[in-house]
C-alpha cells in the first residue's frame, strides 16, 4: 500500500524497537508502524485509520508511549547517523488562493497593484 514500510525501511527500523518480552504479546509491530505512518502521512485524525492497521487506540497508544520514551528521537538519530548528509525533509504542502482572491477591496493598494 501507499503507506507501508518497505523491507528494506522495515529491516533498519525493527532492531531499534523497544521489545519487552514480559506480559501479554504485542501486536504486530509492522502493522502498528504503517498505522502509525498512515496517520501522519495522510493527515488524517485516528479514528479515520483503517482497520488494517488494528486498533486505533493501539496505533495511537504506541505512538504517544515511545514518543514520551524518546523511541522517534532514537530512530531519526541512527538514521541520521547512518547517512553522511544531514537528514534533509522537505514540506509539500500547497496553499492555494482563489484566482479572484487577489481583487478584494484595498489589494490595488496591499498588493502593489
Amino acid at each position: 500500500m501507499r503507506y507501508e514500510l518497505s523491507d528494506y525501511e522495515w529491516t533498519a527500523i525493527k532492531p531499534m524497537l523497544p521489545n519487552k518480552p514480559r506480559g501479554v504479546r504485542r501486536v504486530n509491530d509492522r502493522r502498528v508502524l504503517n498505522g502509525i505512518f498512515w496517520v501522519l502521512r495522510s493527515g488524517a485524525p485516528w479514528r479515520d485509520l483503517p482497520e488494517v492497521y488494528g486498533p486505533r487506540t493501539t496505533c495511537y497508544n504506541r505512538f504517544v508511549r515511545w514518543r514520551r520514551a524518546g523511541v522517534w528521537d532514537q530512530i531519526m538519530a541512527a538514521l541520521a547517523a547512518g547517512h553522511d548528509a544531514a537528514v534533509q525533509m522537505i514540506d509539500t504542502s500547497v496553499a492555494r488562493v482563489h484566482r479572484r482572491g487577489d481583487r478584494r477591496a484595498g489589494c490595488r493598494v496591499a498588493c502593489g497593484a
